[in-house]
């Protein structure tokens, strides 16, 4: 299984990886960022519903310079004093936010249309393929409509949440580490959809559904085969 889903991520399908039961316990769709289209944008939106992130590793991430949005709410707490109270140090499931800022792509219009956020995903990715990080402040304004993730550094030999399993993903693949992720939501229940009806989903549409444990086994399979 985990075999298929690295050639699917390869080849630009969408990928469904539920996490874990003692983590968001979430399934996202994840689908490489090089690959992304307007369709794809579609799909994500009608039949995931949560929202829809970026996430970037760690090396893109200090190439093209953008921070936690956490310490950006450090630097600012002096003259916005409220910035600190709202840390988010209370997290649930987890120690630290992958959040970082939000952008869109200057060719797009007001930003969230699905073309739009297809067209700053997709033009995001091929920037960081591409190696033109220089350009990524001159193509891209902020703040926008696609929320950019910073995977932590190690990715899911240190956190393991979707930020992580989709950068590992991408690193098996071979593809550029810029991946995207939305929560899959439940329309009947207003909750996360539930592990049973994602699997129902993923047949109806001749998806692959992962866990998060799988990914994590196979990236360090990856990384031991490396050494």
């Amino acid at each position: 299984m985990i075999e298929d889903a690295i050639k699917a991520f390869k080849d630009g399908k969408i990928i469904l990886i539920f996490d874990n039961d003692n983590r968001e316990r979430e399934t996202d769709m994840i689908i490489a960022a090089e690959h992304m289209t307007t369709e794809h944008m579609t799909t994500i939106r009608n039949d995931a519903g949560g929202l829809v992130c970026v996430p970037l590793s760690a090396e893109v991430s200090d190439k093209l310079g953008i921070p936690f949005m956490t310490d950006i709410m450090d630097a600012a707490t002096e003259k916005y004093p409220v910035l600190g109270e709202l840390s988010p140090n209370d997290i649930p499931y987890d120690e630290k936010s992958a959040f970082s800022i939000t952008v869109n792509h200057r060719k797009t219009f007001t930003g969230i249309t699905d073309s739009d956020r297809a067209c700053t995903i997709k033009e995001l990715a091929l920037l960081c393929k591409n190696e033109e990080f220089d350009k990524f402040g001159k193509n891209f304004r902020a703040p926008g409509h696609v929320t950019l993730l910073r995977a932590t550094e190690g990715h899911v030999l240190k956190r393991q949440g979707h930020t992580e399993m989709s950068i590992a993903l991408a690193e098996m693949a071979g593809t550029t580490p810029v991946a995207v992720c939305c929560e899959m939501m439940d329309d009947e229940t207003g909750g996360s959809m539930t592990t049973d009806k994602v699997a129902k989903y993923a047949e109806e549409k001749g998806l692959i559904f992962l866990s998060g444990d799988e990914v994590i086994k196979a990236y360090h399979e990856f990384k031991e085969n490396q050494k």
